[in-house]
């Protein structure tokens, strides 16, 4: 785990840059459907010491249980573009994990829209482009279904969901995170960023078509590049050292 200070706002989870200074660039982090900042709590340990790290909280989970889940992919887009506003005085740049790919998708374009921001990158993590995904209808069924959904996937923390507290406190996010990104649609046709796009998958993903993930080529203006590591919809868990290496080597390339 990260030894770097931790400071939070309640949408950022914030890990200053190591170096105790000013950062170079700050690098906000999107979780997955039913994931919280906590996913993230290792990588500033990995990542240059002059990058401060920003793990968005999504309402309904942790510190923030007790606040209603956010289920429209606007007004959260929406929330978190207002929480960054007064952390662009450095240059940024945004990475998303499945469901937190979109999310990080729809906040580059609003800071690119409505504030005039372009992030450095938009790094995008096990999920198809948005105007490629097929929904699986999974927020529709029962809550044994969607566990079961959840699992196929791979397994990181769903031993949890065997607890029936934790059981309880844990569904109505995960189920709001599902109906959000399955009833998300794009602009038709889908908006690009200016932004270059990284976009990661793990080689034995279940939940990701690789042509359907190679199509962010398509929304972007600026480089798209592909990296694929071996695993499952969660390879960036156990391929976490490697993971940061190459998203390290991405950061540096636009110093």
């Amino acid at each position: 785990m990260s030894t770097a200070t931790v400071h939070d706002v309640p949408w950022l989870r914030r890990y200053p840059a190591a170096n105790g200074r000013p950062p170079r660039l700050r690098l906000v982090c999107f979780p997955h459907a039913g994931g919280n900042a906590q996913l993230f709590r290792g990588w500033s340990a990995r990542l240059p010491k002059d990058v401060e790290l920003l793990a968005v909280r999504y309402p309904g989970r942790q510190e923030r249980l007790a606040e209603p889940c956010v289920e429209d992919m606007a007004a959260l887009a929406d929330a978190v573009t207002a929480a960054l506003l007064d952390r662009l005085d450095r240059p940024i740049a945004l990475f998303g994990h499945s469901m937190g790919s979109s999310v990080a998708y729809e906040t580059a374009l609003r800071l690119q829209a409505r504030h005039g921001v372009v992030p450095r990158r938009l790094m995008v993590s096990a999920r198809s482009a948005p105007h490629r995904a097929r929904p699986t209808g999974l927020h529709h069924r029962s809550d044994d279904d969607l566990v079961a959904g959840v699992r196929r996937l791979g397994d990181l923390g769903s031993e949890a969901y065997d607890v029936p507290e934790l059981r309880e406190l844990l569904l109505p996010a995960l189920r709001a995170d599902y109906r959000l990104i399955e009833n998300y649609r794009p602009a038709d046709p889908p908006a690009p960023v200016h932004a270059p796009i990284t976009a990661y998958l793990g080689s034995e993903d279940p939940g990701c078509n690789p042509d359907a993930v190679a199509a962010w080529a398509e929304l972007t203006t600026a480089d798209f590049h592909l990296r694929t590591y071996p695993g499952d919809h969660f390879y960036l868990a156990p391929r976490e050292a490697e993971l940061l290496a190459d998203i390290t080597e991405d950061l540096e390339v636009l110093t």
